[in-house]
């Protein structure tokens, strides 16, 4: 695989630690800035909504600059909005921190998987899209759990400021190792747009939106349902979102392989799989053991989605896919968003930290049925497609016949016309 795959994925391990670390830090942050967890939680709500609302904000500046200079550009505005976050005074700036860091979000994903793709032959793409994300899913083995741990032992202010390193590092590896090509990042707006008008790129992108929100729904309020339910000790947390991550690792890259030869198949498997992991969770998290397996088994399903629903909205949307590509990053950000405000909702409600896990199922099993539909309806369109084609050689086969009939009625003709003449020379 090319080096530059290396660049993409140090970017997305720098965005994967900032998106995910929260998830460990709510109690921190609750208490640093004397809020309640579920009003913390809108660290990562309103985060995803940044990433819903920058996706298309920071394609269109890409139709004016080239890939490497927006995914330079991305990378720059990561490392300002994480030092915000970490230096804010007040719970209100923290969230504009986080607000200006998930803006680079869907743009840098978006246009890194077109180059991702384009780097390696069609076969591959699936694969390479994989190796890309492996970098957001690595950050919750290695620098999920370490942010956690920093936090505990330091701050969760100080958790931030190694992230904008981190963003510093993935600035220089977009600089030195992604090609510099003259193709820009996005096309004229009007063609972007025009993708949109495919009924297909819609469902995709509905399809991230519930399917990947059913994630979020549990894993937002992971730390309080371990610590409260499962009667795990705060340091645990550390650890279990170590095991989270080695379940997205796993499903990420199986998931790539099997993608490419099976694109839908395999996301029915990684959705039913999801919505059946996410109900036996609201059981499980009673259990430490059986919690454990369950958060391994939500990271490998979850994350198993990853590689199809993108390459779907890129092979749909294949002939202006910046926009889409970005937009189905902000699809799986708003769906993030979604979950994480209907599992406070249910929290808040007095219904328990295992709620959210509810929540998730009707997601997931809704976007099972999104995904259902989306088969069926190509399949009529193809069906469709083909009759029609049917019909054209039909109709051609028919003005053959036609006219070799005509001909052989003239031959007819010709024939008894020498044979009348013959008769009246005799």
């Amino acid at each position: 695989m090319p080096l530059a795959l290396l660049a993409l994925a140090i970017g997305a391990f720098g965005i994967g630690m900032t998106e995910f670390a929260v998830m460990g830090l709510l109690p921190d942050v609750a208490a640093g800035f004397g809020v309640p967890v579920p009003l913390a939680g809108y660290a990562t709500t309103l985060y995803a909504l940044g990433v819903v609302l920058g996706a298309p904000l920071m394609t269109v500046l890409g139709t004016r600059m080239t890939r490497k200079q927006m995914l330079t550009l991305l990378m720059g505005l990561f490392v300002v909005g994480n030092v915000i976050t970490g230096a804010a005074p007040t719970f209100e700036v923290m969230l504009v921190g986080r607000i200006v860091s998930s803006f680079t979000h869907g743009a840098f994903f978006g246009i890194g998987s077109i180059v991702a793709a384009d780097l390696v032959a069609p076969q591959k793409r699936a694969v390479a899209l994989s190796l890309m994300f492996s970098g957001l899913t690595v950050a919750n083995v290695v620098g999920v759990p370490a942010g956690t741990l920093l936090a505990q032992q330091v701050s969760w202010r100080a958790t931030f400021f190694v992230i904008a390193a981190l963003g510093v590092i993935g600035l220089a590896g977009v600089a030195g190792l992604i090609p510099a090509r003259p193709e820009k990042a996005a096309a004229r707006l009007g063609h972007e747009l025009a993708v949109f008008r495919n009924p297909q790129v819609g469902l995709a992108l509905l399809m991230t939106t519930l399917g990947f929100g059913g994630v979020f729904a549990a894993v937002t309020y992971l730390a309080s349902m371990m610590t409260e339910v499962t009667g795990f000790a705060p340091p645990s947390v550390i650890w279990l979102t170590a095991v989270f991550g080695i379940g997205m690792v796993g499903g990420n890259l199986i998931s790539g392989r099997f993608t490419d030869r099976a694109l839908l198949p395999m996301l029915y498997v990684s959705l039913g799989g999801l919505a059946i992991t996410l109900a036996a969770f609201s059981f499980t998290a009673h259990d430490k053991v059986a919690a454990t397996v369950t958060i391994v088994l939500i990271g490998v399903f979850g994350f198993a989605t990853v590689p199809p629903l993108q390459k779907r909205v890129m092979d749909q949307a294949a002939a202006a896919p910046t926009l889409a590509s970005a937009g189905n990053i902000a699809a799986f950000n708003f769906g993030n968003a979604l979950a994480a405000w209907l599992g406070g909702i249910v929290i808040s409600a007095g219904l328990g930290y295992t709620a959210p896990n509810w929540v998730g199922v009707a997601m997931t099993v809704t976007a099972l049925g999104v995904a259902f539909l989306s088969s069926v309806l190509e399949r009529r369109s193809a069906g469709r497609g083909q009759d029609h084609g049917q019909g054209r050689i039909v109709a051609a086969g028919s003005g053959v016949d036609a006219a070799a009939g005509a001909g052989a009625s003239a031959g007819a003709r010709d024939a008894s016309g020498e044979r009348a003449g013959e008769a009246v020379r005799n």
